[in-house]
């Protein structure tokens, strides 16, 4: 009698959820006030079902500490349950939290403090899990630092555990801390290890999408775009079964980054008309037909008002912003050597006026293309010119600096080998 009763407050909580959210709130309360019986299904899955509603109306009131609490308090009460179940539940209400904005500090708190509930009660794999959520929260708030010697600790753990689902979850997000942090070359040594544990195991569809997305991501770095975008197809369909829209959405607009490195505006224009496009439709995707248009122009000012136009879509995102500001760069070398070819000595107002930009950004971008000799040349900034060299002479003072520094690194080189000696 008593499960039925319970059920029928469930059922009405639930019911009046939106209308009267305190009194719903009360019912659950009152609920998960009482421990279930753990001998008891019926009153285990009224109890877990209390708990996730009261957590999802505090989602949906935006209470970030309601939810706080619900998590602090309801441990105690979870002790008792099966391992499993506990982190599957715990699991549950932290997820709820991504639908909170600006919580990003509460998280890593809340985290925390469930990491040393975990490590107390000896539930090890929801302590991985949890450090592995504690990882993702630190690269959130980009703590990079934090977030490695986490990554460091899990791994000499997970390996001596053999536990190569985790592992790869974690070698993942090592490769994306690395990535982040411009480490291009230890980013695919945590990658290819991550796909070297993933062999061995069965990998998840949705993690499998993370590998193939990671990878392409990387390709890029290294202008693969062809590559890249084989990846990125792998990774949208992984993403499209799993019903990952956001993330689906970003595949597809990686997509079509490398199709507008590329260069082939054509394929943009195809890309955009295929029916996976149609499905994740929506401003992302428009931003970068923006852009493809703009490239394609070669216009630098119809660029600059699609980055203006979509500046939420195409500034939100590193991966994009990044390689967008170098392919406005490129763009803005290719209309500078353009305007400069007829000329051996030009005014920068005159560059400025036929490019459209200021005379400081074109001083800058000129002395930036002549120091990565893109542009043999000078600039005269007394006279506010650019005077362009037909050839070019190699600076002999240059080959006698290299000659100097080789010298005296073999001295460096003696002395150390005479102090060894000594030494022994």
């Amino acid at each position: 009698m008593a499960a039925a009763t319970g059920k029928s407050a469930v059922k009405e909580a639930q019911e009046i959820a939106s209308s009267d959210p305190r009194k719903a709130e009360a019912l659950y309360k009152d609920i998960i006030s009482k421990p279930p019986s753990i001998t008891s299904d019926a009153s285990i899955k009224e109890y877990e079902t209390a708990l996730i509603s009261l957590g999802e109306l505090y989602r949906d009131q935006k209470n970030s500490q309601g939810l706080v609490d619900l998590i602090t308090t309801s441990r105690t009460v979870l002790s008792s349950f099966a391992k499993a179940k506990t982190a599957k539940l715990v699991r549950q209400l932290l997820d709820l939290f991504e639908k909170i904005p600006n919580t990003t500090d509460i998280q890593i708190s809340i985290t925390k403090s469930c990491i040393e509930w975990a490590t107390s009660e000896r539930r090890t794999f929801l302590r991985q899990n949890l450090e592995t959520r504690l990882v993702t929260l630190y690269m959130a708030k980009q703590s990079y630092y934090e977030a490695l010697t986490l990554i460091n600790g899990l791994l000499r753990e997970l390996k001596r555990l053999d536990d190569k689902l985790v592992l790869v979850e974690v070698q993942l997000l090592e490769s994306r801390v690395y990535h982040a942090l411009g480490n291009t070359s230890k980013a695919r040594a945590a990658l290819t290890s991550a796909r070297t544990s993933a062999a061995s195991v069965y990998t998840p569809p949705l993690l499998q999408a993370n590998l193939d997305m990671q990878s392409g991501m990387l390709h890029t770095m290294d202008q693969d775009f062809n590559t890249a975008y084989s990846y990125f197809i792998e990774a949208l369909d992984g993403y499209h079964s799993q019903d990952e829209t956001l993330k689906a959405t970003a595949a597809l607009q990686y997509m079509l980054l490398c199709k507008i490195m590329l260069n082939l505006v054509d394929d943009v224009n195809t890309l955009m008309t295929s029916k996976q496009a149609q499905k994740y439709a929506g401003q992302n995707l428009e931003a970068m037909k923006a852009i493809a248009r703009a490239h394609s122009n070669r216009s630098l000012d119809e660029y600059e008002r699609a980055l203006a136009a979509y500046k939420y879509e195409l500034g939100s995102d590193a991966f994009i912003r990044n390689h967008l500001r170098r392919l406005y760069d490129a763009m803005l070398e290719q209309n500078l050597i353009k305007v400069i070819e007829p000329f051996s000595r030009v005014e920068i107002a005159h560059i400025a006026k036929l490019v459209g930009l200021d005379n400081q950004q074109i001083e800058r971008k000129l002395s930036q293309m002549i120091l990565d000799k893109v542009i043999i040349g000078v600039l005269d900034q007394g006279a506010g010119c650019l005077i362009i060299f037909d050839e070019t002479q190699r600076d002999e003072s240059y080959d006698a600096a290299l000659n100097t520094i080789e010298k005296l690194g073999n001295v460096v080189d003696v002395l150390y080998t005479n102090q060894a000696s000594m030494l022994e």
